[in-house]
This record gives structure tokens, sequence and C-alpha cells, in this order.
């Protein structure tokens, strides 16, 4: 027997201690819900959850910045509509104007309120705000230019980061012709007049027409309507039709019961009709975006090419070039939870100086003659479609918005869940490990209690 060294205590001892280290781990477990709660309790795995937590969180902010995105859409949308309505009345006034029952008087009338309308439609360019941010002066709107309008011309750079972009025009738009191959003669034509010509099945009004130089007038009189001008019409010249438009979508097709404008010596015979364009070619271009050096080839339709949302003009011949720098893109939304995962919104200027078409803009409408009156008409309906432009614009960034956010929350729910694999713990399982190691550790007790009795065995010797 020996009393300096009690191994059986020790090892008891031993065994307690780690019992209700156990216990203890269990305990915090338990009373924290989480399986990690230090770097020791699982180093890969707490490096795994904080990265799924930093992208929980990202994407949680990305939704919230997406419904930030969607409210100042709908600010600036919410404020075109108005602009819509005063255009709408704006076109009503002018039409009204344009009717000789009005004096000059009435006409100077109806202009103060076209001024009025005007003003109206620049305050709300310049005061529409979101977030103290103007929204329609033209400060959120994508800017680009061209080094070569000839070849290229920019339309919109709607969605382009700012950089540069080359383009290389590889085939070239062109319209659809058709050119008879001997000279027209009024004597011909005259044997034709009122016989049925049908352009694009747009019956042409033939009546008293007998030379040449009255057929391409009447034909150009319904050219809006047909798609088709002509452009050679004079007696010894060989007759030519050329669509209105650029690309596939112009086309000429010439029908009647009667064939005599189709005879040799007016348009020529069908046969005599140079088929070498029934159908305009669209564009083809290569856009080279020389921040990632990634080239695209794109097919358009006439002349505009479409790159993402942006578009270019491309007028050139082929193997033409041109240079588009992007200056300013509009306002950023960050909608990922990474570096660099942004969307582009970019808000066009709404004021009486970019609203109408390329010769006249609202800002000059007078209704003070009949003809001013009649040119309001065109240039208002120009703007209307420019607004209304814009807002579908708008309410199409407002959908796209909406189905981030849904993705978003999906991605944000599937990532906790995998976090909370990874993190949180198994209740019933940690509560069968703590039960176990409370035993244990009270067994230890017990047993160390029993292991200090055993020396005392060496009492009974020394009676």
């Amino acid at each position: 027997m020996i009393i300096n060294h009690n191994v059986t205590a020790l090892n008891t001892h031993n065994k307690l201690s780690a019992a209700s280290a156990a216990q203890s781990k269990s305990m915090e477990k338990l009373a924290s819900g989480l399986r990690i709660n230090k770097a020791g309790d699982d180093a890969a795995g707490l490096a795994i959850s904080e990265k799924m937590r930093a992208q929980v969180r990202g994407l949680d902010q990305a939704s919230r910045n997406a419904q930030d995105g969607i409210s100042l859409t709908q600010t600036a949308e919410g404020a075109l509509n108005e602009t819509h309505d005063i255009l709408q009345r704006m076109r009503e006034l002018s039409v009204q104007a344009s009717n000789d029952t009005n004096t000059g008087d009435d006409r100077n009338e109806i202009q103060k309120e076209i001024n009025q309308l005007n003003s109206e439609v620049d305050r709300i360019s310049n005061t529409t705000e979101f977030n103290t941010q103007s929204l329609l002066n033209g400060s959120l709107g994508a800017k680009g230019t061209s080094n070569n309008t000839a070849n290229v011309d920019v339309i919109s750079t709607s969605g382009l980061a700012k950089g540069t972009y080359d383009v290389k025009v590889t085939t070239e738009a062109t319209k659809a012709t058709k050119e008879a191959t001997t000279n027209a003669d009024n004597a011909e034509v005259a044997k034709a007049t009122g016989k049925d010509f049908i352009i694009n099945g747009v019956k042409i009004d033939t009546n008293g027409i007998n030379t040449i130089e009255g057929l391409k007038v009447a034909v150009n009189a319904v050219k809006d309507k047909t798609g088709v001008e002509m452009t050679v019409g004079a007696e010894g010249s060989k007759s030519k039709f050329e669509s209105t438009s650029f690309g596939s979508t112009g086309k000429i097709d010439f029908a009647g019961t009667d064939a005599l404008w189709l005879k040799d010596k007016v348009l020529g015979t069908d046969a005599n009709i140079e088929p070498t364009s029934t159908a305009g070619v669209d564009a083809k271009a290569e856009v080279k975006d020389n921040a990632t050096s990634v080239t695209s080839a794109i097919t358009g339709v006439g002349q505009k090419i479409v790159y993402g949302n942006a578009e270019f003009s491309a007028k050139g011949a082929a193997s033409s070039t041109a240079t588009i720098t992007v200056n300013s893109t509009g306002a950023s939304i960050h909608i990922g939870a990474n570096k660099d995962q942004n969307m582009l919104i970019d808000i066009n200027e709404m004021s009486t100086k970019t609203l109408g078409n390329t010769s006249d803009k609202i800002k000059d409408v007078n209704v003070t003659t009949t003809s001013g009156a009649e040119k309001a008409i065109k240039t208002v309906d120009d703007a209307i479609k420019q607004v209304s432009a814009e807002r579908s614009k708008m309410g199409s960034v407002q959908n796209r918005l909406e189905h981030t956010i849904n993705n978003l929350k999906t991605s944000s729910e599937n990532l906790t869940a995998a976090e909370s694999r990874v993190r949180d713990v198994d209740m019933a399982k940690e509560m069968m490990n703590q039960t176990k190691n409370s035993i244990l550790a009270q067994a230890a007790q017990a047993m160390l209690a029993q292991s200090n009795q055993t020396p005392q065995g060496v009492l009974q010797l020394l009676r």
C-alpha cells in the first residue's frame, strides 16, 4: 500500500476534468444555439461560415439597393406622367390653332397657354428629385460621342460603362431598289393613266397622270404609306424606286390588275426592272469593348446596331470604323453582394430644349399662324414619342429590378440555410451529449470520493 501517489484518484480526477470540460462545451452550445462559438470549435467551419455571412448580408443590402432603384425610377416616371399630360394638351391646342376659324387674336391666346405649358415642362425637368438628386435635367443621362459620325453615329450609350468602344461596319445597310433598264416615255405613261398601280399593297391614284414627272409626284405623295419613293422620274431617264427605310424591312412590291404601268418605256416590264434588291440589307458590325478586349458581332435592323442596351447608327460602308467614347453612364445601382455587380440607370433630359425632333423642339412651338400650328402637331407628336420611350425604359428597369430582388432573396435564403448547416448546433444531439457528460461528471465525482478513502486503510496498520 502506498500513500504518496493516489493513482486511482489521479485517474478519476482526469476523467472528471474531461467530463466537466465536455459538459461546459455542450452547455455553451445549447445556450447559444451555435455549434461554432469560437475558432477552436471548428477553424475551417468558422472561416466558411463567416464568408457566407458576408454574402448573406451583402445580398440583403443589395436587395434594399434594388428597391431604392425602383423608387428612383418610379419618381422619375411619375413626373413624366405629368409631362405626357402637358404634351397631350399642347397637341390639342396645336390642332385647335390649325383651324382657320380662329383669328390671329385667338391664336395668340392659344400661344399664351402653350408658353405656360412649356414653362411647366421645364420646371418638372429641373426640379424632379430623389434624395436631393435631380432626375430629369440630364445629370443622370448616359453620354457618348463618336469620332466619325459619318460612319457610326451615337443614338444612345445606355448601359455602357465608361471607356471606349471600337465599331467596325462589316456589312453596309442598303435600301431596297428597283430600276428600269429602259428610259421612260411620256407617251407611254399617258396610255396607262387611270389604270391600277399598286405599291406594297397601296393603290396609287393615277387618274389624269400623263407624264413620268406626274407619276413621281403621285408616288411620293403616299410614300409614308407605301414606304417607297420614286427617286428618278423624268422622260428619257430610267425610272428608279427606293424604299424609304434601310434594311430588310424596306421592300418594294409592284402589283396591279392591269400591267400597263409595268410596260417597257414606263417602268420597264417585270423582267426589265432590275431585281438588284427587292428588300434592303441590314447593317452588320463588330463592336470591341477596349476595357475587356471582347469583340461582339452584331446584326442590326436597318442601320441601327443594338449593343446591349446601347444603340448606334451604322451609316458607313463595309470596313469603315469609328470609336465611341462613353463619358457618362448615369446612376449605378449595386445589385449584388460583390464588387462590380452593378446595373446602370440612365435618364435623359426631358426639357423643352430636348423634346421634339432633330430640327424642331417644343420650346420653339409657335401656333400664331396656320403653318406654324401644323408644324407644331408633328413636333409635339415627336416629343410624346420621346417621353413614351423614356417611360417605357424606366418601366423595363423597374421590372428588371423586381426580378433582381426576387433572385437576391432566394440566394440569401439558400445561403442562410447553408450557413446554418455549418454553424448552428443540432439541439437534440447536443442535449444527448450534455446529458451523457453530466452523468459521467457525477459518476467521476463519486469515484473520486471513493478513491480518496483508499489511503485511509493504512491507518488500520498503525493500531
